[in-house]
């Protein structure tokens, strides 16, 4: 084998190592994290880059959300800046003056 080709192979090796080792599961982790942003609603808590924790009030749009990091203090988000999705909210129930009563005594 000529010289020159022995180290062609080892890049392609070298590469094939970094393809494998770090850039495929980055890859995988962006997916998964554009996943959980996208199926973010009302309810969840969430993390924002910066480290604020708060619950998702409402879901603007596909690019901002409302969440609540205080009592009565509520900010809009841009959904790409939430870093992680801490617990899911349970689904949102119908308003309680929609429903009809049981029973009815009369």
């Amino acid at each position: 084998m000529p010289a020159g080709m022995e180290q062609i192979f080892l890049l392609v090796a070298m590469f094939a190592v970094f393809y494998l080792l770090l850039i495929r599961p980055q890859q995988k982790r962006v997916k998964e994290h554009k996943a959980r942003i996208a199926a973010i609603r009302r309810g969840d808590t969430v993390v924002t880059g910066g480290g604020v924790i708060g619950k998702v009030v409402k879901v603007e749009s596909g690019e901002e959300v409302v969440v609540e990091i205080a009592p009565n203090t509520q900010v809009r988000l841009v959904s790409a800046t939430i870093a992680d999705v801490r617990a899911k909210g349970e689904p949102v129930k119908e308003p309680a003056a929609t429903k009809k009563p049981a029973n009815d005594a009369e």
